[in-house]
């Protein structure tokens, strides 16, 4: 039986167990070479925080969209937050990965991995 699936430490994916990385399923964390490059820099920290600064002045049951978490993290003119969506969009499913957010579609929570679509992060309900 394989082992559990992991979560990529770079965009907050699971990663599936292989057979050709048994011998060095521990050593893996992340998804791709992608994910391996990218890795997280300051401004992935800072949507983070973004996320839970802005989670933290709403009602419990409130949710906010990535792109609210962009534009406060965006320093800037124009509409440059835009480019920042998938970056807030890693940094919710890292948060879901360590458990203090949950993402959501049309009120239920869905699995971050396969997501896909307008989504929303709300506070992690046990």
């Amino acid at each position: 039986m394989p082992p559990e699936s992991k979560t990529c430490r770079s965009c907050g994916r699971r990663i599936e167990w292989r057979a050709r990385w048994a011998d060095t399923w521990d050593q893996i964390a992340y998804c791709s070479d992608a994910c391996r490059r990218r890795k997280v820099n300051r401004v992935d920290r800072a949507l983070e925080e973004s996320i839970r600064d802005l989670l933290g002045k709403r009602a419990a049951s409130s949710t906010i969209c990535p792109s609210d978490a962009a534009r406060d993290v965006f320093t800037g003119e124009g509409d440059g937050w835009r480019d920042l969506m998938e970056p807030a969009r890693r940094a919710a499913r890292r948060l879901v990965a360590a458990g203090e957010v949950d993402i959501t579609q049309r009120g239920s929570v869905v699995d971050p991995s396969t997501a896909k679509g307008p989504i929303r992060i709300r506070r992690h309900r046990p």
